[in-house]
This record gives structure tokens, C-alpha cells and sequence, in this order.
């Protein structure tokens, strides 16, 4: 008797169009189209993956060096400082630290200031 795979097709298909729910159109509703999206959305995942660590630094330097300007030093000058003085605070918490407690920030800028 031939075999025709019905439950485990359908397992299959329903597993792919929950994975496209929300697309636009046939990308959402054909078979094919949702094949081809989805392996392109995997695709861009992958990659944005990558970038969004790239982006992120490149905020925090944008933050850190608007909030080192208002003090009188350049971006370049500050991060120097830091490991003349040996403080090492990644980007990541000096930009927090910018934005949410900004007298803590004054003070590691007046620490890099003595070294200039």
C-alpha cells in the first residue's frame, strides 16, 4: 500500500506557516513563498545577529562622547584617559552611567581631566 504521509505533511506545513505568521501576503499563505521567506529570514537573522553587537558599540560611543563634550574632552582623549588612569569601564556601562547617573560619570571624567 502506498504511502502518503498525511499527518507528518501536515505536522510539517502547519510548523512552517506558524513560523510565517504575520507576513505579508502569499509570503504568509503559499507553501513555496513561505519556504523561500523563511530561509531568507533565517538568513537575515543570522546577520543582524552580528550587526546589532556592532551597532550597539557604535551608540554607546555616540552617548559617551555627547556626554564627555558637555565636560570638555573628545571621545578619543577620554577613552586614553581611562587606561592611563587604569579604569576599566566598558563602553557599555560609562553610556548607562552617562544617561542614568550623571554624577558618577562627572566624577570618572574629572579622574581622566587630572591626566590631561
Amino acid at each position: 500500500m502506498r504511502t502518503l504521509r498525511g499527518a507528518a505533511r501536515r505536522q510539517s506545513k502547519r510548523r512552517l506557516f506558524q513560523r510565517a505568521k504575520g507576513f505579508r501576503g502569499g509570503r504568509g499563505k503559499l507553501l513555496r513563498s513561505v519556504k523561500e521567506t523563511l530561509i531568507r529570514s533565517y538568513c537575515f537573522a543570522t546577520r543582524d545577529r552580528r550587526i546589532r553587537k556592532r551597532d550597539f558599540r557604535s551608540l554607546w560611543i555616540i552617548r559617551i562622547n555627547a556626554a564627555v563634550r558637555v565636560h570638555g574632552l573628545r571621545y578619543s582623549q577620554f577613552i586614553a584617559g581611562l587606561k592611563k588612569v587604569n579604569v576599566e569601564l566598558d563602553r557599555k556601562s560609562l553610556s548607562e552611567m552617562a544617561i542614568h547617573d550623571p554624577a558618577a560619570f562627572t566624577a570618572v571624567v574629572e579622574l581622566v581631566r587630572k591626566v590631561f
